[in-house]
């Protein structure tokens, strides 16, 4: 709990000042004075100014964003010898590279920061797949456990070395989003020959990415051989006379590929309010043993499953996932842009009705994430800084009154008819900003609780 928190915190504090830091170093550039600029809001914390002219940093108890305080004409009195610094008196030119200074900022940590996990290095899981669901998209692709997916292709033509099952994730959402097949070049169990499957994806008929379409397509975890880890004494395993290493070949007389197998056919032992017994071939020091396995019934929100108190399977394999200096900066571009396009055509989607606003996530998913990638090590925190940097960045720059967008969008009003926004409309915009930002926080927090809850 205490790394979520802190891991939270550091987050906010690093993609805020970044944030407000390209508004400020922007503005004094133009020659606009910059009055305050604060990490937070409310009571002040911590205050610092050099002189009675310098800016004034603080830092404020509420560490939920920040602002730039400029000098304006429109906000108090200005002294006549100072207007030429004020904010409302730049060019249309200068108020708005102020303004995109802040979003662009984002956008330019977010590719040093993908560069820096690459340099760093990340374990990852390979991309080797476990059994695909029965009926799935990757079933009649004749993908099977064991598969090693070395590359992917839209067009077959240009194919992406893939290094771990994240690249294989994010090729795959690429291509949903886009609506188009994707090509895998694939080698067997052992990394024994090479063929060419096609996950069909447009067959699916829709382009909202989640992990219940990941299921439809048919990717579940990494692969891992279905052997018994440690088994908990008393556990339903134990009194089977299961041991760990007792690898398992076969369930009821049916070859098993993989651990997620395995894992699969015990949850769904149950019927009604009972388990049902399960005949399982084990091979334990090249001696093949019948056993009879009876899972005892756990309730799982609602939903009643079997469980044998025992860890199924090997750890999955690993591998190294590192770029060079110039690789590691030409994958932070291509992934801040890839990235971008993929937050704007998913906003769309769900402006639309095509995509679920499911997908919208608030500041208790944040922490969540911010806390796992911490624990699991600097190269996928610095990976999760870049994706919210990115997603702070382009939000920031859509069309709403109250975000950097909004400002932008009542500057072309200006530069298109050469007369700036009324007062009127302005606070007319202002008000429906809120009320739709309001929304979409309400949404997102909704999101946050109804994951927390397992609801979704």
């Amino acid at each position: 709990m205490i790394v979520t928190v802190l891991a939270f915190l550091v987050t906010l504090a690093i993609l805020v000042v970044i944030h407000e830091y390209g508004h400020y170093r922007v503005a004094v550039a133009c020659g606009v004075k910059v009055l305050r600029f604060s990490v937070g809001f409310g009571r002040v914390l911590w205050r610092r100014q050099r002189g009675p002219d310098a800016t004034e940093f603080v830092v404020s108890a509420l560490p939920l964003g920040g602002y730039v305080r400029m000098l304006d004409e429109r906000e108090g009195p200005v002294a006549p010898e100072e207007r030429h610094r004020a904010f409302n008196r730049q060019s249309l030119a200068r108020r708005s590279m102020i303004v995109v200074a802040g979003p662009t900022a984002n956008l330019l940590l977010a590719v040093l920061l993908f560069a820096m996990a690459q340099w760093i290095g990340t374990q990852e899981p390979k991309a080797v797949l476990s059994a695909p669901l029965r009926g799935s998209l990757a079933e009649q692709a004749g993908l099977h456990a064991g598969d090693w997916i070395r590359a992917a292709s839209r067009d077959g033509q240009d194919w992406s070395e893939l290094r771990s099952m994240n690249d294989l994730r994010w090729q795959i959402t690429q291509a949903v989003l886009d609506g188009q097949p994707l090509q895998l070049s694939v080698s067997g169990a052992g990394g024994h020959g090479t063929r060419t499957a096609t996950l069909d994806l447009p067959r699916l008929g829709t382009r909202d990415v989640s992990a219940a379409l990941m299921r439809e397509i048919g990717l579940g975890a990494p692969y891992s051989e279905p052997v018994m880890g440690e088994v908990q004494a008393s556990g339903p395993a134990a009194l089977a006379g299961l041991r760990a290493g007792d690898r398992v070949l076969a369930v009821e007389g049916r070859a098993l590929g993989d651990a997620q197998t395995l894992r699969e056919q015990i949850r769904a032992s149950v019927q009604g309010d009972a388990a049902v017994p399960m005949r399982w071939t084990v091979d334990r020091d090249g001696r093949q043993l019948e056993l009879e396995v009876l899972p005892r019934v756990h309730d799982d929100n609602g939903q009643r499953i079997g469980r044998v108190d025992a860890y199924i399977g090997r750890p999955v394999e690993m591998v190294t996932v590192q770029r060079g200096l110039w690789e590691g900066l030409q994958l932070g571009v291509a992934r801040t842009w890839d990235l971008s396009v993929l937050t704007l055509k998913m906003l769309g989607r769900m402006l639309v009705g095509e995509a679920s606003l499911r997908n919208l996530s608030g500041p208790l998913t944040i922490a969540d994430y911010a806390g796992q990638s911490a624990q699991q090590g600097i190269g996928y925190y610095l990976g999760f800084l870049a994706l919210v940097s990115v997603s702070l960045g382009v939000l920031n720059l859509l069309p709403l009154p109250m975000l950097d967008g909004g400002h932008l969008m009542y500057y072309l009003f200006e530069g298109l008819t050469g007369r700036p926004v009324s007062d009127l409309w302005m606070g007319r915009l202002q008000r429906g900003g809120i009320a739709i930002l309001l929304a979409l926080m309400s949404v997102a927090l909704f999101n946050d609780v109804a994951r927390l809850l397992g609801l979704h």
